[in-house]
């Protein structure tokens, strides 16, 4: 199965809400899988908020050129509730906002 992602958005720490093609929704948490020479200026929280979807890949990208497949952030992904039952999990925090944390 291809699976694409459609939208990102910076939930804090190294945390994103990814948007999938199949309609579903993670919370995918980065912060242990951000060794090696491409990812080290990820671990910039800054530079990590830059994250956008690559149109042309179907996957998430930063402006250095570093990635991850679509599939692996769909296998570490926490799947989150949706309609309002997500509503009310991110306004009390437990997903993020998609605003960078302080």
């Amino acid at each position: 199965m291809f699976i694409h992602v459609c939208e990102v958005a910076y939930a804090g720490e190294y945390r994103l809400i990814v948007t999938f093609d199949d309609g579903v929704v993670k919370c995918v948490d980065l912060a242990h899988e951000l060794s090696g020479r491409v990812f080290e200026p990820l671990q910039n929280r800054e530079f990590f908020g830059k994250v956008a979807v690559n149109r042309d890949t179907g996957t998430i990208e930063w402006p250095n050129g570093a990635d991850f497949a679509p599939e692996f952030l769909y296998e570490i992904g926490d799947t989150l509730p949706r309609g309002p039952a997500r509503k009310v999990a991110e306004s009390r925090g437990e997903y993020g906002t998609g605003r960078p944390s302080n």
